[in-house]
């Protein structure tokens, strides 16, 4: 006999969140969303900061071939997703930033993300049935999530953050005055390629909750809200994971009542708090935009 799970919201909300916890899909969904927030958020403030956003936006596109290519070799989508997002990365250092030549890198970029695309649906095609998880892909799931995903995400997410905070104030100074910070004996070409990795990591981890199409849900509105409201690097980052926490958890917590995907309820609520940041800028902080837009 099967169990539908069909949950309603009460006006307990204290119950309402409790049971929540009643299954355990729903369990490592939280468990795993809260790795993938950590992650986009740390790595996502960067993005901003460096302004590596179609970077961020292409690798996370690249989830959706790799996912695909994974089922068609029935094999982890986790793994499809880490081994396309981190190539990804790597041709994209090997091949594209040139510090005179900014054009140059969005064409690699571009180059890039037209061939894992067509790869992805090549994957499909070739798959040869129905591939039911397409949309999961795409825009995202938090059914079927179990602990055996949560452990490969986290040895995978877990590594990247610490390595984030190694790297942390010498990319901070690469990512503000790379000419300056050069002269000053920072490796900025080999941090640059070291953050194109971690951020590939991280649209990865995001994509597994919001799928490929929706992963920027956390990997740059979260951390775009934070940069509107404060240019303090430390308190920044803190507050772009805490702003993708709070945008994952409650997403996941309507979705399981509502019938509509997780990466909706996500992307809307990053985005409400992205214009709640504006808002808030614009009212008490004018000048914190201008100035991280000079």
């Amino acid at each position: 006999m099967l169990l539908t799970v069909e949950p309603h919201l009460t006006w307990n909300v204290v119950d309402d969140v409790r049971r929540l916890f009643d299954y355990q899909f729903m369990v490592n969904a939280l468990r795993a969303g809260t790795i993938v927030a950590v992650t986009a958020g740390v790595t996502g403030w960067f993005m901003v900061l460096r302004r590596q956003a179609f970077a961020g936006h292409t690798l996370a596109l690249i989830g959706f071939p790799g996912a695909a290519g994974a089922v068609l070799l029935g094999v982890s989508t986790q793994l499809g997703f880490f081994a396309f997002c981190v190539t990804g990365a790597l041709v994209i250092a090997a091949v594209g930033r040139r510090r005179t030549s900014f054009s140059g890198e969005s064409a690699v970029i571009a180059v890039v993300q037209t061939v894992a695309l067509a790869s992805g649906f090549l994957f499909v095609s070739l798959h040869g049935g129905n591939l039911n998880g397409i949309n999961a892909l795409l825009f995202g799931t938090f059914i079927g999530i179990t602990d055996t995903d949560v452990v490969r995400l986290a040895a995978v997410a877990v590594p990247a953050v610490v390595v984030m905070g190694v790297i942390a104030r010498p990319l901070l100074f690469a990512s503000v005055d790379p000419d300056v910070a050069a002269a000053r004996g920072v490796p900025v070409r080999r941090l640059s390629v070291v953050y194109l990795v971690l951020l590939g990591v991280g649209a990865a981890a995001a994509a597994q909750i919001t799928g490929a199409l929706l992963v920027f849900a956390l990997l740059v509105l979260p951390p775009a809200a934070a940069h509107a409201l404060t240019t303090r690097p430390v308190v920044g980052m803190g507050l772009a994971v805490g702003l993708a926490l709070a945008s994952t958890w409650l997403g996941l917590g309507i979705a399981y009542y509502s019938p509509y995907p997780i990466g909706f309820w996500v992307t809307t609520i990053a985005f409400v708090i992205y214009l709640a940041a504006r808002a808030t800028s614009a009212v008490s902080r004018p000048n914190v935009g201008a100035m991280w837009a000079q």
